[in-house]
């Protein structure tokens, strides 16, 4: 089914029912982020980058501290902007497991 064929039906439902259905729609996103990966024996299973092994939660500290896409980018010539774009939304999305992480690898002696 496409959007445009789904349209009808999301415009008929009462406003609780568009909030049970963006709940189930977020929660398969967080299962599946685009360009964002979970993999148990990378990084500890942190959300990284795909395609790398640069975990989210790193980027979103340098970020905090002040440093630009574009220095990351220099840091990781790797890195593609489009990889931020998707970093940025998974760090919008789950802010609780960013900060978990950065506190955890902080803890840990990591320096972001």
């Amino acid at each position: 089914m496409t959007i445009k064929e789904l349209e009808p039906y999301l415009k008929a439902l009462t406003p609780s029912e568009k909030a049970q259905a963006l709940q189930v729609i977020f929660a398969e996103l967080s299962a599946s982020w685009p360009g964002i990966e979970k993999n148990p024996e990378v990084c500890g299973g942190d959300a990284c980058i795909v395609r790398t092994r640069i975990p989210v939660w790193l980027l979103a500290a340098w970020r905090r501290n002040g440093w630009s896409d574009q220095e990351i980018l220099a840091q990781y010539p790797t890195l593609r902007p489009g990889d931020l774009t998707n970093a940025w939304a998974y760090v919008s999305t789950h802010p609780s497991e960013i900060d978990s992480a950065i506190r955890d690898n902080d803890e840990d002696g990591v320096e972001a």
